[in-house]
């Protein structure tokens, strides 16, 4: 498939950076659409793309591969806005961390268009335009969630845009499996972490935080709406995953209640048994399965 324009909707942290890594790929145009004028002037500044618009619904008629890079809400409503005007034969792709609701409001699309729900697992604690990188993605995870009628030469050339942005590997998975995966990972632990900083003693031990405490709340200041999407999008998987974690809980507490310290060293161990494997297989380079 020849490749003229690649147009990346949303030049955030993660939409800045897949700018920036695509440059010069096939030797296509970098287009980038933004909203503000703050974000056009800073990506013009950093050189982000070929070319900035604000209207990037304009440039899709003559586009190869659209890459939709805004929050969960921003994407729907791009792809309803705009289901008739990508080009026949176009590849479009999102990079949120929520696929199932996504890829459902893909399917407007007419079947000349390709859609392929995409995951760079890649991010820092900023955000922005700003903190954007071309190597951001060097050595990540690039999960695919592939339609049923996604292309062979759609998928080749996924590969060839992971490869090139310096992804270290690409996984195959279902929309269904990604947005678990990603529930109990990363949804999950940000619930945990801004629980923790909601505790009422949360300020009275202010200078007293150990390394656990710090790396458990790391994630709390997080992006109030763009959380709110992720968590009540991806509902019936995350709502699991708390649910799972309020029983193993309660199980420590009861443990704990009644001094049980059998039980507790039963459970202690087991957990650890788990996180020693996982820090093996990550040592031997052999944690992620490459599809699933």
């Amino acid at each position: 498939m020849e490749v003229k324009r690649i147009l990346v909707v949303g030049l955030g942290l993660i939409g800045g950076s897949m700018a920036m890594a695509l440059q010069g790929f096939d030797g296509a145009e970098i287009v980038g659409g933004v909203r503000s004028q703050s974000t056009y002037e800073k990506a013009v500044k950093r050189h982000a793309a070929d070319r900035i618009t604000f209207h990037p619904e304009e440039e899709l008629p003559d586009t190869d591969i659209v890459i939709l890079c805004q929050d969960p809400s921003g994407i729907i409503g791009f792809l309803q806005d705009n289901r008739d005007k990508f080009k026949p034969g176009s590849l479009v792709i999102d990079v949120c961390g929520i696929k199932g609701a996504v890829m459902e409001a893909a399917k407007c699309l007419p079947d000349t268009v390709d859609f392929i729900g995409c995951h760079p697992m890649a991010g820092k604690e900023v955000s922005g335009i700003d903190n954007a990188e071309g190597t951001l993605f060097r050595n990540t995870h690039f999960i695919v969630t592939p339609g049923p009628n996604a292309t062979e030469e759609h998928l080749a050339l996924l590969d060839r845009i992971a490869a090139w942005c310096q992804f270290g590997d690409v996984v195959h998975t279902t929309p269904q499996h990604h947005d678990e995966l990603i529930a109990y990972t990363s949804q999950l632990m940000h619930v945990i972490a801004v629980s923790v900083c909601d505790g009422e003693d949360f300020f009275a031990c202010q200078g007293f935080e150990g390394g656990s405490f710090r790396d458990c709340t790391r994630v709390a200041a997080l992006d109030v709406p763009l959380w709110v999407q992720l968590f009540t999008l991806n509902a019936p998987a995350l709502s699991k995953m708390v649910g799972n974690l309020e029983e193993r809980l309660h199980a420590y507490r009861t443990a704990i209640e009644a001094g049980d310290r059998e039980t507790l060293a039963a459970m202690l161990k087991a957990a650890s048994d788990k996180k020693k494997q996982i820090n093996l297989e990550r040592a031997r380079g052999d944690d992620v399965r490459h599809s699933f």
